[in-house]
């Protein structure tokens, strides 16, 4: 069950990192443009916030390699962190768009369960 832990922390992980690409590098491309699906000119104006975003997504990011990377010992900060996804999560769904809940907080609260039964 550690190993399935890990493994979906590890997956959070690396979907904060895709956000990050999108929102501080592809945020006024076509793809971003396409994922987004905002009028360009809100998403030009947009874009100091979006990579502001992005920036707080990579901080998510390291935060659960690091917890992962500290083994059994690291629980605590995968929990604190996966907790801290799924309120962005939650939040983003309620105030941006819907999808953000499958998307961002879903696999947050299934990694952060399997850390729970997997520390007994």
């Amino acid at each position: 069950m550690y190993a399935l832990a890990i493994a979906f922390t590890l997956v959070v992980a690396v979907l904060h990192v895709g956000f990050l690409v999108l929102e501080m590098f592809f945020w006024n491309k076509p793809v971003g443009h396409r994922v987004f699906g905002l009028p360009p000119e809100i998403m030009a104006g947009a874009a100091p916030l979006a990579a502001n975003q992005g920036l707080y997504n990579g901080f998510l990011a390291a935060g659960l390699v690091w917890g992962a990377w500290l083994g059994p010992e690291g629980a605590a900060i995968r929990l604190f962190f996966l907790g801290c996804v799924i309120v962005a999560g939650v939040y983003g769904a309620a105030t941006a768009k819907r999808s953000i809940l499958f998307v961002q907080a879903l696999p947050g609260a299934v990694a952060l369960a399997l850390t729970l039964v997997a520390r007994g």
